[in-house]
């Protein structure tokens, strides 16, 4: 909706409501003033006159208001103050309804709507720099927006539930995060959330509605074709009818999680090192968590089972499933029907495997089953799937080895996409590829960062051939250690750590300190809020750069560049210490 067609609605919202107030007020002014007007009275010689219409409408004014100032300009006769009594009983009835009218006007949820919709298209038509739309505002785009604010990166946000808005506005977020209570399906609101705008990279589709989010992947490939749509995975039906949208990218917290625990079976330091990236800062990367390989019992085969059925059985000796629903088919692996129990439990042979996924919809059920396998297998290694982000506290108290939280590893796959798309292809390189390596680079990284999680960046590098005034040589090449050199101290490297380069669309995954950059080129760093800032300046300070790649500090101002050479200095002086 256009900024015009809001102020219409606006304006017509007001006039409904205060148009029988304005008239009451009206009517009963100009019946006070002119009867007023017409009262005989007397001037301060006695002699008969009567009040003019502005002396009228002025002491009809502060009378109807209950103010007082007195009889004026002279003093009245009884004809004057038993009209003056009308007027006064007159004004306060007709104030009082104009002001219990404008109180029910600032709480008509029309106009509140209308204001706040106005409000939050200003705030988005004012973001200057990249940001994404959020539709949906659940478990998992509050952990989605958490994850941008960290990165100081912004997100417009529509949800329907007035309290999830709420509670956006009561986040300490490091950046404004607007938001709006409607539904996001609707094309108007799409569009004052920014989906046209310049800056908008994405639309992330985060609703608990499959029609919902079918319904706003179609509307904003019509608003935006060229525009990036992310949505959570939704059933096979679903799925047909959004390939036909176009390329939406689906992402399954179910898949994404049995690939995790592939990857932490078999490379446990490559999926620490993957969290930690994310923000995670519980991960320790020296001592990660390893689920044991060996017999598995999976409890309840919905699609977390499925997905992790297809991801051990490749790797298990045995995969036992316990599930009620005997009409799902089951490829492989041993099948116990029923409620899960200690009877079934023994039946999938839990004494001798090696771990249990309580992977039910039901957390009440999921906590309970942790309860019967300990009694059966005290040493066997725990994954428990939470499906609501309030019953944390007692998920954390059933110290499961491994908790598995649909909506955070939603969001921090789905963060991933947004911030860097050449990390998922490091990851993928690091598994398949390079395995060998991730000791190397997790090493490198606890070398040169400090704790906590790092700060995720891309740098693209500028021209690097000018000439520095003050020096006749070109700037010889530029390697990627020298970018990373403290400007107050060259000897010493920056709080950072390079991961992919990006050049003419090809990516080079963790380049050496001696790789020369070239212009053009897309650095991804992981590293700390200062090395980030250094680095931006040192590229877009020809002398600062100089000064890290030969070590010599060239005189900056005119006359120390002309002094040195008249005299036949040096072309550049040595760099103070």
């Amino acid at each position: 909706m256009s900024a015009t067609s809001d102020l219409d609605r606006v304006t017509a919202i007001v006039l409904q409501l205060m148009r029988g107030p304005i008239l009451v007020l009206l009517c009963v002014y100009a019946i006070g003033i002119s009867g007023m007007a017409l009262m005989p009275g007397v001037d301060a010689d006695g002699n008969p006159t009567r009040m003019n219409l502005f002396h009228a409408f002025y002491f009809f004014t502060y009378t109807a208001t209950t103010t007082g100032f007195g009889e004026i300009p002279f003093t009245f006769t009884d004809e004057q103050r038993l009209w003056a009594t009308v007027c006064l009983y007159m004004g306060v009835v007709a104030w009082l309804y104009a002001i219990s009218s404008i109180i029910r006007l600032a709480l008509h949820p029309e106009l509140l709507r209308a204001i706040a919709e106005r409000r939050f298209a200003r705030s988005v038509r004012r973001i200057s720099e990249p940001f994404f739309i959020l539709c949906g505002f659940g478990d998992t785009g509050s952990l989605l927006a958490r994850g941008l604010s960290d990165q100081m990166i912004r997100a417009a946000v529509l949800d329907m539930d007035t309290e999830r808005i709420k509670a956006l506005r009561l986040r300490d977020y490091r950046v404004n995060m607007p938001g709006l209570c409607a539904d996001a399906s609707i094309p108007r609101h799409l569009m004052d959330a920014g989906v046209q705008h310049p800056q908008c990279r994405a639309v992330v589709v985060l609703t608990g509605s499959d029609e919902v989010n079918l319904k706003i992947a179609v509307m904003t490939r019509f608003l935006n074709p060229a525009l990036r749509i992310i949505c959570r995975d939704t059933d096979a039906s679903h799925r047909e009818l959004l390939a036909t949208v176009g390329e939406v990218t689906l992402v399954s917290p179910f898949e994404v999680f049995a690939q995790q625990l592939d990857a932490a079976i078999y490379t446990p330091v490559l999926r620490a090192w993957e969290d930690w990236l994310v923000g995670d800062h519980a991960i320790d990367l020296e001592d990660p968590v390893r689920p044991p390989r060996g017999n598995w019992v999976l409890c309840g085969y919905g699609r977390m089972g499925r997905a992790l059925h297809a991801k051990l059985r490749a790797h298990s000796s045995e995969i036992s499933v316990i599930d009620r629903n005997e009409g799902l088919p089951l490829s492989g692996g041993k099948r116990i029907l029923g409620h899960v129990d200690r009877n079934t439990l023994a039946d999938a042979n839990l004494a001798d495997a090696v771990g249990l996924v309580a992977g039910t919809s039901n957390d009440q059920e999921n906590l309970r089953i942790l309860l019967s396998a300990r009694a059966i297998n005290p040493d066997a290694f725990l994954i428990v799937r939470q499906n609501h982000h309030e019953n944390e506290l007692a998920f954390n108290a059933a110290d499961a080895n491994l908790i598995m939280q649909p909506s955070l590893v939603l969001a921090r796959h789905i963060l991933l996409f947004l911030l860097m798309p050449s990390l998922g292809g490091l990851l993928r390189y690091l598994h398949s590829d390079a395995p060998h390596e991730v000791e190397g680079l997790v090493r490198r990284a606890r070398e040169r960062l400090p704790r906590g999680a790092p700060l995720l960046w891309s740098e693209e590098i500028g021209a690097l051939d000018c000439v520095v005034p003050g020096c006749r040589e070109r700037l010889p090449d530029v390697r990627v250690a020298d970018l990373l050199r403290d400007p107050a101290r060259r000897d010493a490297q920056l709080d950072a750590l390079p991961l992919v380069v990006t050049r003419d669309g090809e990516a080079t995954m963790l380049p050496d300190d001696d790789m020369v950059m070239l212009p053009g080129d897309v650095l991804l760093l992981c590293g700390t809020r200062r090395a980030r800032h250094r680095l931006h300046a040192t590229l877009r300070n020809p002398y600062t750069l100089h000064f890290l790649t030969t070590g010599e500090d060239p005189p900056r101002s005119w006359f120390f560049q002309w002094l040195c050479r008249r005299i036949g200095a040096p072309r550049a002086l040595p760099a103070a210490r």
